[in-house]
């Protein structure tokens, strides 16, 4: 069995959800909250790139432009 969402299966089952179609739903978000942690954490890491490489950036065009002075 997948990971479930315990509180959303107990939600589902108090409102006479099926059980299979209860345990699936909250599989199916379970499942979901995961990928969205995965997206975070890549976004993270592209935070990090995108200011090394904007440091980077600014490091060049200031030895660019004392260079031309």
């Amino acid at each position: 069995m997948a990971l479930m969402m315990g509180s959303l299966y107990d939600a589902l089952r108090s409102a006479n959800v099926d059980d299979e179609k209860a345990r699936k739903a909250a599989e199916e978000v379970a499942d979901f909250q995961k990928q969205i942690a995965d997206v975070r954490a890549d976004l993270g890491t592209m935070k990090w790139m995108l200011g090394f490489l904007l440091a980077a950036n600014a490091g060049i065009i200031f030895l660019l432009l004392r260079l031309v002075a």
